[in-house]
């Protein structure tokens, strides 16, 4: 096992990085974060048909490119990077490895899947964005209704989804299987996220038809989720960093650039070393694929990305704490994506069971 990048890894990375230079610099993302729709899909469509983003971790029978996932995490990386606000996480990862996990999957899973391969569809699944892996509570309040219409419906409330209000399609985790609904029977209302690129909202399924898919395991689902979100808390503490590295180096007080003073210097070769672990740790955290690695990962990059986007902020002074300058979006992006899927609390405490690790007297 190696976690040095592949060529195709680095191939994929050039693309990806070209297109969101192009197509959403900082400037971009501001401006869209301030419209009542944040999401760029015009963006998500070219990510999807041009580099075939969408279709990474779809099996090739079904039109993906049957990827791992060190080349989602690539891609994760340099969205991280341009906080970009596109749904692949939501769609791409959670929802993709929720299809692609199925035991015994229906007929319809293989045509779902083509629509997400093509990124014709986008899919979300119906968790809070907070659960954690280990203590997955789907829904706030579900029940499953008997048949109506001659079919299975579903009513559920679930608080905080990310990615639902552009979702075409739901998948519904519930007692240890996955059901399929229509965003049309769903009602979707937007609340209150920190994270302006990446909106939750709160959805609502009163006696929704839904269609069985099959058996998933919900807390597999959501540790190789949540293994992959590191990569993206890595991309965020990368551009913070190396944005913070240029403002130094051209900002000057008393006839010198304030990066030659010695206090922070120390400060950013601290933070570079904090990085540098990060890349290791979520580099593993795909490599490996175990439930320590995962959690290993998130109880540190959670945190580190927090860190780097907090240094970012200070160290460029008066300009970084203006909403005109894009630090304010990874800050928030950092935050919330630090308890999403569990906090790292919850995955130290995660760790301690997994190793075998006593718990405080």
């Amino acid at each position: 096992m190696t976690l040095l990048y592949s060529d195709v890894e680095e191939e994929l990375r050039s693309a990806v990085r070209s297109l969101l230079a192009d197509r959403c610099p900082p400037s971009a993302v501001l401006k869209r974060v301030e419209s009542d729709q944040p999401y760029d899909l015009d963006l998500w469509k070219t990510l999807s048909r041009e580099i075939g983003v969408a279709g990474l971790l779809v099996p090739e029978e079904y039109g993906g490119a049957g990827a791992s996932a060190r080349e989602a995490a690539v891609v994760l990386e340099e969205l991280g990077r341009a906080v970009a606000p596109v749904p692949f996480f939501t769609s791409s990862v959670l929802a993709t490895r929720a299809l692609v996990s199925l035991r015994d999957p229906a007929a319809r899973v293989g045509e779902v899947l083509r629509g997400l391969a093509a990124g014709d569809t986008i899919a979300c699944l119906a968790v809070p964005f907070s659960t954690a892996p280990l203590n997955p509570s789907p829904a706030r309040t579900t029940e499953v209704l008997g048949m109506r219409d001659g079919g299975p419906v579903v009513t559920a409330s679930v608080a905080a989804v990310a990615g639902a209000d552009i979702a075409d399609l739901f998948l519904i985790p519930l007692d240890g299987a996955l059901y399929l609904a229509e965003s049309a029977s769903a009602h979707v209302e937007a609340v209150p996220s920190l994270d302006m690129t990446r909106p939750i909202a709160a959805v609502v399924f009163d006696a929704a038809p839904v269609t069985p898919l099959g058996a998933v395991d919900l807390a597999e689902v959501l540790r190789f989720g949540a293994a992959l979100l590191a990569s993206e808390q890595l991309g965020v503490a990368e551009w913070c960093l190396e944005e913070t590295l240029a403002y130094v180096k051209q900002r000057y007080q008393f006839a010198r650039p304030i990066g030659s003073f010695q206090a922070i210097k120390h400060r950013l070769a601290d933070l570079w070393l904090d990085v540098v672990r990060a890349r290791a740790a979520a580099r593993n955290a795909v490599a490996e694929d175990s439930p320590v690695a995962a959690s290993t990962a998130q109880a540190w990059n959670a945190g580190v990305a927090v860190h780097a986007a907090e240094e970012a902020v200070q160290l460029h002074g008066g300009i970084g704490m203006t909403w005109e300058h894009p630090i304010h979006l990874y800050l928030k992006r950092a935050k919330a994506d630090e308890i999403a899927l569990g906090t790292p609390g919850d995955h130290r405490a995660a760790l301690a069971s997994l190793v075998g690790l006593p718990g405080p007297q």
